[in-house]
This record gives structure tokens, C-alpha cells and sequence, in this order.
């Protein structure tokens, strides 16, 4: 039997849907049966993506957020998409404290939390057409940061 499951989620990038958009994803990381912290990790990293999308890839403008979860044996993979303006320079956003927006008081923290809730982190963008986030995370008690352990 195939153990992989997947959904998509699309909304506009309205900061009121940013609760709405981890709360899915938390639920559908449930089938996993994570612990109470492992979810809380998850909820935050896709908190930080989505508002990223919602400040920076659509600063002047509602657009659209895709969301895309896969499971696979035990490890949660989530993507988050922007269709907006895209980041020019993909290290220097991942920088902890930088930020293109300090008007609006941004700790330039979104990526270091992603990184720090997540066990993996991958950016891709293309300035002009958006920007995609990838965060793998594996669940569970043989989960340990960058290693999975094979039972059987």
C-alpha cells in the first residue's frame, strides 16, 4: 500500500488567512499523530512563510497563495508560493534581521524561524514571478534533525 498523501490549498493573501492557512496544514500533519511540539514547529514555520508572502510578495496587492503538502512515510514536506514580486537576492533575505520592510517594524526573522522549526529549508525565486518555500519535517520518535532512522 502506497503511504503518501498529499492536498493543495489556495487562498488570497490577506493577513486573516494566515491562521486559516496553518491551521490546515497542522491538521492535515496530524495523520502523522506529531507531538504537541512537533505541530506547534510546523504551525510556525508556515505562519512565517505565509506572512512572508502576504508583506513581501505582494506588498500593494492581494494575490494568490498556494499551499502544497505531501506526506511520506514520516516525514511532512510544505510548500508555499507566492505569484508576486519575487526575492532579488535569495541569501541576503535569509540573513537573520534583515528585512526589506522595516516601516512595518519586521524582525527580519522569517526564514531563521523556518529553518529553526523545520529540519529543512529550500527558497526558490524569480524576481517578477514569485517565490516558492519548501520545509521538510520528519515526525515522530526516530526523527532526529537531518538523520531518520529505518525501523522494520
Amino acid at each position: 500500500m502506497d503511504n503518501t498523501n498529499q492536498m493543495t490549498l489556495e487562498f488570497e493573501s490577506r493577513s486573516q488567512n494566515e491562521s486559516f492557512a496553518r491551521t490546515v496544514v497542522a491538521a492535515f500533519a496530524a495523520t502523522l499523530d506529531p507531538t504537541i511540539e512537533e505541530l506547534a514547529d510546523i504551525k510556525t514555520a508556515v505562519s512565517e512563510a505565509v506572512t512572508n508572502c502576504i508583506i513581501h510578495g505582494y506588498p500593494d496587492k492581494i494575490g494568490t497563495i498556494t499551499i502544497r503538502c505531501f506526506i511520506s512515510g514520516n516525514e511532512l514536506t510544505v510548500e508555499v508560493e507566492d505569484y508576486g514580486v519575487g526575492i532579488e537576492d535569495i541569501n541576503k533575505a535569509m540573513e537573520p534581521l534583515y528585512t526589506t520592510r522595516p516601516d512595518l517594524e519586521r524582525s527580519g526573522m522569517g526564514f531563521s524561524f523556518m529553518e529553526a522549526f523545520m529540519d529543512e529549508l529550500e527558497v526558490e525565486s524569480v524576481v517578477g514571478e514569485g517565490t516558492l518555500v519548501r520545509m521538510r519535517k520528519r515526525i515522530g520518535k526516530q526523527a532526529i534533525k537531518g538523520y531518520t532512522q529505518q525501523t522494520g
